[in-house]
């Protein structure tokens, strides 16, 4: 049987074929150029540096890149890494693309059929004729995108599958605590990182597209809600729609995360911490899933640079 990246161990000579996720041309302290690259199959990722790279290696070695890697597993600074001893390209018609894109754990039409279900629960008119409009308008692209370019659920289908978790986690809550509105949550959660079908792009690459980076999914979720609010002819001005705008615009929490508001409503509160708490939950996994029992994992970056135990 064929190996995967997490198929192999610290010390371990690597051989396989992989796609290249990120790649970087820099300039080391020696006057050299290097390729900073992180390689992945539907394992896992693992990064390394291709030393004395040129130009033509940068045209070649570029994100999208199915390749040959020759190397060892090591371990920097705590963090798997591969030291590289041959890279090729390959035709990326002569492989099985399928093997190099990680997919979300769940069928895509078993999410599909779940959202159906969450619909019904958002009893409030005005919310549910948005979600259905803006989930319609955007339906393939929400269930193949990622939901981040790195750090959690950055797979082939993440943002469905992140939006879902967080969604059942928020059904539970409306089961535990009666006085929290469930249509305004429910719909919030559903809303709360439609725009990222816009502001990332790429299932081998994810890249950050320029109306992300110059505006970002937050501003973006909102334009799409207000437009489609007027072509429903829904008012804008009424306390259900401004309501909804604040959900999705305070669910980073803080400003210096990108929040123009904090939130001022209990449901906004709660997509606040589900959201934190469902990322921090995928990273956490992911980061064990690579790490022996008793050992500690790498350090993860989007929590702290914290490492996390993993028990028997």
């Amino acid at each position: 049987m064929e190996k995967r990246i997490t198929d192999y161990q610290n010390g371990e000579q690597m051989s396989l074929q992989a796609v290249i996720k990120m790649s970087d041309y820099r300039l080391a302290k020696n006057g050299k150029h290097f390729l900073s690259l992180v390689f992945e199959d539907k394992s896992g990722q693992i990064p390394g540096k291709y030393w004395d790279a040129s130009e033509q290696d940068a045209q070649d070695f570029k994100v999208g890149a199915i390749v040959q890697l020759d190397g060892k597993r090591d371990l920097y600074q705590g963090k798997p890494q591969v030291t590289i001893s041959r890279l090729g390209v390959i035709d990326p018609n002569t492989v099985d693309m399928s093997k190099f894109v990680q997919t979300a754990p769940e069928k895509k039409v078993d999410m599909e059929n779940d959202f159906e279900d969450v619909f019904l629960h958002i009893t409030n008119g005005a919310w549910n004729r948005i979600v259905r409009y803006l989930f319609k308008k955007y339906h393939d692209k929400f269930f193949t995108s990622p939901a981040a370019k790195s750090n959690h659920h950055d797979f082939q289908g993440g943002l469905a599958y992140h939006t879902l978790s967080m969604v059942r986690m928020a059904e539970h809550i409306c089961e535990q605590y009666p006085q929290v509105n469930r249509a305004l949550l429910l719909a919030g959660t559903c809303l709360h990182d439609l725009g990222k079908v816009i502001e990332l792009n790429g299932t081998l690459g994810i890249e950050y597209t320029f109306e992300g980076n110059m505006i970002g999914h937050i501003t973006i979720v909102d334009e799409e809600i207000v437009k489609a609010a007027k072509e429903l002819n829904i008012s804008l001005e009424s306390e259900d729609m401004i309501l909804l705008r604040h959900m999705v615009l305070s669910h980073h929490g803080l400003l210096e995360y990108g929040s123009p508001e904090r939130p001022k409503l209990l449901e906004a509160e709660i997509l606040h911490n589900l959201d934190i708490l469902d990322a921090s939950i995928n990273m956490i996994s992911k980061a064990l899933d690579k790490t022996d029992p008793g050992q500690f994992s790498e350090r993860i970056f989007g929590l702290d640079n914290r490492t996390f135990y993993r028990h028997s």
